[in-house]
């Protein structure tokens, strides 16, 4: 496959080529599809661990560790993956991610106690946190600019349906069939994934050499795995421990300050783990303000609503997924509408109107009582997720397209990082807010139902605030402009 190959710094005249277009085609979709399959895992989760937690007969904060494991492992993998990307072929890295997702998954389905179970998400993160980078840097390099909109809104597809589907089946399965079924049904598919890739999966990229530097290794270990399970620990409702929250968190801190001191120096040479040379770009850095925002914004409020329809609106697990679903099918039913569009009339037009409909829901939360209807919820969701359509596919496309080719692989494994870090902090800071109100409303003698109530909605107010920060941001972008032929990128305002 060498005579096929191309370099990343490689014109994208080469991949639009007839004969190379059904083989990249086959690859996204591959890649695509495999990324579906590692994503609705991850959600389904979500709604199992109450069951397992009585299943392996565990305290609920010990079972909590089956999401902190599954996150604090995303978030020490995902920096490495910049090396990977550069070092590996894309068959290769491929079929690790696939093998370890699948093996995690195995694992998981024998697994009788907590111990082992845990191990098992370790090595499914490890596998999941590949998956991500290695499909943003294949689109990246193999699509033409002018169809990257088109593109991502294909790939907003997967990042819109897993997590709106995820919390549906997860809980029909747990409702009907024993926990194991969550990974039962998820190995067959992993499986065939692993097999057509092994069959069908082509190299599309010629690796070059990326030295490893160990220390930046350990250290962005320290870094990011601190700052997110220091931040998780702030979200923690079943008992708040400031020794396990500022402890890891402040560790985590300055182990990023020494994180970013050495990739400026190793970057000097070409050496650094992540480059941070892709915040050259204008457009990629102020991009990434956005998504620190929008990504803390949304994964703060789903993390916030699931409280509301189920411990201030008594409502069964079933119902709070069919609420939540239409809002995420909508999203991605529009992905690919809003990808062409992008193509069209480029971002600004739809990132400016996307985050002040986020903002306005955010809002509107702040309106949330003990009595309000349940289809209030469901349209207020719907809404927020039509504004993050408008965001987060324009979101990818500008900000990996405004930087240099030879750098897709970093700005992937940055945009993931950020993804983790700025999720996690969404949830700790609002779930925070959230139980402090709660707590304070309780003391002064409020029911339970209107101390919660009244909770999520100081959280959405201090959300609402911080997202007027990101609309005042989205004017700040300025129109890509393409690059000189052969380069194969665009300048996005260096």
């Amino acid at each position: 496959m060498t005579s096929e190959t191309f370099t990343p710094e490689m014109s994208h005249a080469e991949p639009a080529h007839p004969s190379n277009a059904a083989r990249n085609s086959l690859v996204i979709n591959l890649l695509l599809v495999s990324a579906f399959v590692l994503m609705l895992n991850e959600t389904m989760m979500n709604v199992a661990i109450p069951t397992i937690k009585d299943s392996l007969d565990v305290t609920a904060s010990a079972a909590q560790w089956l999401t902190t494991a599954f996150l604090l492992t995303m978030a020490v993998v995902i920096p490495v993956t910049g090396f990977l990307l550069q070092r590996l072929n894309t068959r290769p890295v491929f079929i690790l991610a696939l093998s370890l997702f699948s093996a995690g998954t195995a694992l998981a389905i024998v697994s009788q106690s907590l111990p082992l179970m845990i191990v098992a998400r370790v090595i499914q993160a490890s596998g999941t946190a590949v998956m991500m980078p290695l499909l943003m840097t294949t689109v990246m390099t193999l699509v033409a600019p002018e169809n990257r909109g088109k593109m991502m809104g294909n790939i907003s597809i997967v990042m819109s349906l897993a997590p709106a589907i995820g919390p549906v089946v997860g809980g029909a399965i747990i409702h009907f069939l024993p926990w194991q079924f969550l990974f039962i049904l998820v190995l067959p598919i992993a499986l065939l994934s692993l097999g057509l890739g092994m069959r069908l999966m082509v190299n599309v990229t010629t690796p070059r050499y990326a030295p490893l530097d160990v220390l930046s290794v350990i250290v962005s270990a320290f870094a990011f795995g601190g700052i997110v399970y220091g931040l998780s620990a702030f979200g923690n409702r079943d008992g708040f421990d400031p020794m396990m929250a500022w402890g890891p968190l402040g560790v985590g801190v300055v182990a990023m300050v020494i994180f970013i001191w050495r990739q400026l120096q190793l970057q000097k040479k070409d050496a650094a783990l992540l480059d941070l040379r892709t915040f050259q770009s204008y457009n990629f850095t102020v991009a990434n303000i956005m998504f620190v925002i929008a990504m803390a914004s949304m994964f703060g409020a789903i993390g916030l609503l699931p409280y509301y329809l189920q411990d201030v609106l008594h409502l069964d697990v079933l119902y709070i997924g069919g609420i939540l679903l239409p809002g995420g099918l909508l999203m991605g039913f529009l992905g690919p509408f809003v990808g062409r569009l992008y193509d069209k009339i480029g971002p600004k037009p739809l990132i400016v109107p996307g985050m002040i409909i986020v903002s306005a829901v955010l809002w509107a939360g702040t309106q949330l009582y003990s009595d309000t209807p349940w289809q209030a919820v469901l349209v207020v969701y719907t809404i927020m997720c039509i504004g993050f359509a408008l965001l987060f596919g324009p979101l990818f496309t500008l900000s990996l397209g405004s930087i240099k080719p030879q750098f897709y692989s970093h700005g992937s494994a940055i945009l993931g990082s950020i993804q983790q870090v700025a999720g996690a902090a969404g949830v700790a800071l609002l779930i925070s807010v959230m139980s402090a109100t709660q707590a304070a409303n309780l003391a002064g003698g409020a029911d339970a139902a209107d101390a919660l109530a009244a909770g999520i909605r100081a959280a959405f107010l201090i959300a609402a605030i911080v997202s007027l920060l990101a609309v005042v941001v989205t004017f700040f972008f300025k129109k890509p402009e393409p690059v000189a032929p052969g380069e194969g990128g665009w300048s996005g305002g260096h």
